[in-house]
């Protein structure tokens, strides 16, 4: 069995503290913390401030979830996606702890997939085929693939799909090309 990385809801202001208990309890956790300018009346300085709110990344075997809660109540929950507990990978841990190396007072902002959006198919039987986005429901997206002059409409997790915009260019190469009807 692997270690995954997961992530706990925290409640308010309580990232750092609930770190410090899992590294306490010998257990590999990860609190990212964002450099930031504070300024008050009378000075300036920098402060590491939680860079997720309410958020600490927990690496554990999937069984070993359910007694985190029980630790302290400054953990609300588990974090979910698509009704299982949220799992991060490696590498987007990784990135984080680059990222915040190189780079301070970062700010975040939410990507959402929007209606009428180019997305890349990520995973599933469509898997590198582009489409648009014609509607958006609790976590899936309907996304239209033209193909051969016939519009067909799948429904795919949101996990599944990949904005294309300026940000991220795609190769002729990287994707099965799809005519417009």
């Amino acid at each position: 069995m692997n270690k995954h990385w997961f992530v706990l809801y925290t409640r308010s202001n309580c990232e750092k503290k609930v770190s410090e208990l899992l590294t306490k309890r010998e257990i590999e956790n990860y609190c990212p913390l964002n450099k930031v300018y504070r300024q008050w009346s009378d000075r300036k300085k920098i402060v590491d401030m939680p860079l997720f709110s309410s958020y600490v990344f927990v690496r554990v075997l999937e069984k070993e979830l359910t007694g985190l809660k029980s630790l302290t109540s400054n953990i609300v929950n588990l974090v979910y996606w698509l009704g299982k507990p949220a799992v991060v990978k490696d590498h987007e841990i990784d990135n984080i702890k680059f990222f915040l190396n190189e780079y301070s007072n970062i700010k975040l902002e939410k990507r959402n997939v929007d209606i009428n959006e180019d997305v890349l198919i990520m995973r599933g039987p469509f898997f590198n085929h582009q489409g648009v986005v014609k509607s958006i429901k609790n976590n899936s997206v309907l996304v239209s693939l033209p193909s051969l002059g016939y519009s067909m409409i799948a429904e795919i997790p949101i996990s599944n799909v990949k904005i294309l915009n300026a940000d991220y260019e795609v190769e002729p190469s990287q994707y099965h090309s799809l005519s417009v009807c």
